[in-house]
């Protein structure tokens, strides 16, 4: 009977452990700010089964007390609910008794949707029908208290994830995160997106409200809202964002938990992201070594290499949390007093670091095998396999084989998923002592030569690191929050150069500042030079005093257009005067660039008369494709345009179709790049060209940053997934303007398009 009793416990554990560990999800933010539509968004599209616990409708559909929403998430939890509390949260005292429910039964994480004051309180006013009746004049004075008294979440409170949404853009993401999570799928700990501590918190809310007279302080801001709910527009700058805030997920500090040398992810760093080399631990896992003889040989030569890097990073990544050789490592390297900021623990999929970790990092070393090639499994397979297959062919240009001991540095090619997904320029094929007698040249338990052989594998790959870094302009940085995953190769969610500095709710995923525009590696494609030269073979020298500033990430076209012969798996079309290829991150379901091939074009600014026939020859062609996509989808509508700034280099042509269904459209600034003044349709600049000699520019960062309007019949929208849900549906007809001029292209039987 007692066997039956242990058997029964036993498939109750296995059964709890395929269904995953449960999360409590507790919201943090100010009235306004998004929570209850993250929850419900979250809970649509999830496959997981989630509990929004919300004060407001506790009591029968009625506002409630805490201690009811307590009683609710303790019952969802017993159920094994994952459980969102849709509460403001903002202070620590009022979060205390959620965390400590939650912390001995399941993860618990905080959400902070720390959006802009200006944002919240117009929510707040002009919404109706709240379910808490927070809604008109009296919300702004609530939302005004509630952001002055805040007291952010940190892990020591027993968080074990902590998410900072400063924009629409971050919440788009939060929401991806959380949504997407499979039964079995959990998230790496730690704190993304936190503004630095010593920013100042949100001020000047009074500058969004019409107001008789000065105000000395945000404080009596109820009166200076009475019998007028009405908010404006300021041309002012908050002066909490006259500072360029960095919602880059990268510096790492100690982590509060128990553990000291932990990496977590915070923002301290600003937008400054060292360069920095994530590696595994070599031969202590196919391969079999000695896991205490390979910790002693890991610390060892990171102590010696780490006064060598400068201001970069050394980062020790494995897959377990429960990983024996990152316990041995972080316990050696504290005693020897390593400076936790140059040499840390990782626990993550070292080829998904960025995306599902947060970490930053644009070299990864790998465990190669030696004849360099895919397969096997561990971490060599995950490499190869994430890179793809430029990854093998650019190795073969640098070795055939490699020896015990030694390693060899790859640039990694721009078309690579690692590359423009998550970032990494080079991978550095490193290979360690075997001490496994089912692999090539055992050493038999011979560890003396082994370990002579551990000490040659880190000490070839850390010189490696070096090497790559010494290569790099003084005082670059790798600014992976550039999202390199959305420019490289071809893609227009690059930013526009900008010496403005930038409104804290205007920042989005892709925005840089001109120092990043700057930064590129000189070991790739000739691309250190290639902003200085015209696209034709010839090379002569012209006027670069005209042309702006473009980093590495943004010659992709120039680089295509100069060569497309090397691109052929790219490129759709060739002539002598153009190239047309697939935007490789499309906004709708057809996009497509024609670029031209003339030198000198980087762009419509330069752009002048004599440049007429090839802005028609470029017209034309992209009739013929959106003529194509017609053919093979009469319900198409299609604009031909140019983004008035655009963030690739060399002068492109955007045909895209209306329905803007697509995953890559994902925020503000890529929906608004498309739909308004920012983007100059074909028809028109022709027209200019011709009348005026140059085209008029809209550069103006204020379009990029205008609230979401439906591109037909204009309504606002709060959000990107709100948006998308309107457009699916709206069957107004286009603006007028639109109509004219042949600025759309359909087919004659669209009433859509039926002017």
């Amino acid at each position: 009977m007692a066997d039956m009793d242990i058997d029964d416990v036993s498939k109750a554990k296995g059964e709890e452990e395929q269904k995953g560990k449960a999360l409590m999800v507790i919201l943090v933010g100010a009235p306004g700010s998004g929570k209850s539509t993250f929850c419900e968004d979250c809970m649509r599209l999830s496959t997981r089964s989630w509990v929004r616990i919300c004060q407001d409708n506790i009591g029968n559909g009625k506002a409630g007390t805490k201690s009811q929403c307590l009683k609710s998430a303790a019952i969802a939890l017993n159920d094994g609910k994952n459980v969102f509390i849709d509460r403001c949260n903002l202070d620590k005292e009022q979060r205390a008794e959620f965390v400590k429910l939650g912390a001995s039964k399941v993860d618990v994480h905080a959400v902070v949707l720390d959006l802009p004051a200006r944002l919240c309180i117009s929510r707040s006013i002009k919404r109706t029908g709240h379910e808490g009746n927070l809604q008109g004049g009296k919300a702004a004075a609530v939302v005004n208290r509630m952001l002055q008294n805040k007291e952010w979440p940190k892990l020591s409170e027993g968080f074990t994830r902590i998410t900072f949404c400063r924009n629409e853009s971050d919440v788009q993401g939060s929401l991806n995160t959380y949504s997407g999570l499979g039964p079995l799928d959990t998230l790496p700990q730690g704190v993304f997106g936190e503004k630095n501590p010593d920013s100042k918190v949100q001020l000047g809310i009074m500058k969004f409200f019409k107001k008789a007279g000065p105000v000395d302080n945000a404080g009596p801001l109820a009166n200076s809202v009475q019998g007028s709910t009405s908010v404006k527009n300021s041309k002012e700058t908050d002066s909490c964002s006259k500072r360029l805030v960095s919602y880059s997920e990268s510096a790492v500090e100690l982590n509060e938990s128990k553990d000291p040398m932990v990496g977590t992810v915070s923002d301290a760093a600003s937008l400054s992201d060292p360069p920095t080399l994530a590696f595994p631990s070599i031969s202590t896992s196919d391969f079999q070594f000695n896991h205490e003889k390979a910790s002693e040989i890991i610390v060892e030569k990171v102590e010696e290499f780490v006064n060598k890097i400068g201001n970069a990073r050394l980062v020790l990544v494995d897959l377990s949390h429960g990983s024996k050789i990152l316990s041995l490592v972080r316990a050696k390297a504290s005693k020897r007093n390593i400076d936790s900021k140059k040499f840390f623990t990782f626990v993550g999929d070292i080829t998904r670091l960025h995306s599902q970790g947060g970490l930053h990092c644009n070299v990864i070393a790998n465990a190669a095998n030696w004849r360099l090639k895919p397969g096997g499994g561990g971490v060599n397979a995950a490499i190869f396999s994430a890179a793809g297959p430029t990854l093998e062919a650019a190795t073969k240009e640098q070795a055939k084989s490699l020896l015990p001991g030694s390693s060899v540095g790859v640039p990694l090619p721009s078309s690579s998923p690692l590359f423009h997904q998550e970032g990494i320029t080079h991978v550095i094929h490193v290979l360690g002592p075997n001490m496994n007698p089912q692999r090539p040249n055992c050493l038999d338990d011979d560890y003396v030569t082994g370990c002579k052989i551990l000490h040659d594998a880190y000490t070839s790959l850390f010189e490696g690191f070096v090497s790559i870094i010494k290569k790099l302009p003084q005082g670059s940085i790798n600014n992976h929050e550039s999202k390199t995953s959305e420019i490289q190769g071809h893609n227009e969610d690059a930013p526009r150069n900008s010496e403005q500095k930038v409104k804290r709710d205007d920042i989005h995923e892709s925005d840089r500042t001109e120092k990043y525009k700057r930064f590129h590696f000189e070991t790739r494609d000739n691309i250190s030079d290639s902003s200085t030269r015209k696209i034709s073979p010839s090379n002569e020298k012209f006027d670069v005093s005209k042309t702006k500033a473009w980093g590495s990430w943004a010659q992709a076209l120039c680089n295509i257009a100069k060569q497309p012969e090397k691109h052929s798996n790219v490129v759709l079309e060739i002539s002598d005067d153009i190239v047309v290829l697939n935007d490789l991150y499309p906004k709708a379901q057809k996009h497509i660039l024609v670029v031209a091939r003339h030198e000198g074009l980087d762009c419509l600014a330069d752009v002048r008369k004599e440049h007429l026939k090839l802005l028609r020859t470029m017209h034309a062609v992209g009739l013929n494709w959106a003529e194509k996509f017609l053919s093979e989808d009469a319900s198409l509508i299609l604009r031909l345009g140019y983004h008035s700034a655009p963030s690739m280099r060399q002068l492109h042509l955007h045909v895209i179709s209306q329905d803007f269904n697509s995953k890559h459209l994902k925020n503000k600034k890529h929906w608004n790049s498309f739909n308004t003044a920012f983007f100059r349709d074909s028809v028109d600049v022709m027209e200019e060209v011709n009348s005026c000699g140059k085209a008029r520019l809209q550069d103006d960062d204020k379009l990029l940053s205008m609230e979401l309007r439906c591109h037909r019949c204009r309504s606002a929208h709060p959000n990107i997934p709100r948006l998308k849900l309107h457009i699916t549906n709206c069957q107004a007809p286009f603006s007028a303007h639109l109509l004219e001029n042949g600025r759309l292209v359909s087919t004659p039987c669209n009433t859509d398009v039926d002017s």
